[in-house]
């Protein structure tokens, strides 16, 4: 005979979790092993009993679902975590899938749903309610910012040479007699220097380049 699938309960709501046990009780397979009011209390329970299935709301006084979550599975891997809530902000549902959380439902789901989801995690089968997976698919639909260069990047291979000289406190002759070209064309290269790097004068030009590593 096939073992019932152990389910432990932690919900800071008793009402809550009353009601989802008396459901699950009547289902096929299905076995209520504990029920815990806060985090702390679920991972002890979860080391006695080793459960299959932990069902968490994310909510909860003291250690959050998150935490919980995360603790949980750093203890006890073998274990998998569904979310039950009422929330499905952004702030709370992306931390709580990344800590691990298998599935997540929402707490207007029927019982049948919770059971399906319950046996399915079983059998190693996510579920994600229909409104989670809605905001997680438009979330990686969103185009992502392309990241910007440094302005420095924009500087050519001359005004480089320039500005690692700038940094060591080299004055406009000295830059120019050691790159052989006029005063005119380092002061002009230092001008273009300071509009591309977004800086006043050679003290920031020379923080500039330091700070980013281009000079001694």
């Amino acid at each position: 005979m096939q073992q019932p699938i152990k389910v432990l309960l932690v919900d800071d709501h008793e009402m809550v979790r009353i009601g989802l046990a008396a459901v699950l009780d009547t289902e096929d397979g299905i076995e209520v092993v504990g029920e815990a009011s806060n985090g702390q209390d679920g991972i002890r329970m979860a080391q006695a009993y080793k459960p299959d299935i932990v069902l968490m709301d994310l909510v909860m006084e003291g250690m959050d679902g998150v935490e919980t979550t995360k603790k949980l599975l750093e203890l006890y891997p073998e274990c998998k975590v569904i979310v039950l809530t009422s929330y499905i902000d952004d702030s709370k549902m992306y931390p709580v899938i990344e800590a691990g959380a298998f599935s997540y439902l929402l707490k207007t789901s029927r019982a049948g749903e919770i059971a399906d989801a319950i046996r399915a995690a079983a059998r190693g089968q996510s579920v994600l309610e229909s409104q989670v997976a809605a905001k997680m698919m438009n979330r990686f639909r969103q185009p992502q910012t392309p990241k910007q260069k440094p302005p420095h990047e924009d500087l050519t291979e001359r005004e480089m040479d320039v500005l690692q000289r700038l940094a060591e406190g080299k004055s406009n002759q000295e830059i120019a007699d050691e790159l052989f070209i006029g005063i005119k064309t380092v002061k002009y290269h230092i001008t273009n220097i300071f509009s591309k790097l977004g800086v006043d004068d050679r003290t920031q030009a020379a923080i500039y380049a330091h700070k980013h590593g281009l000079a001694d």
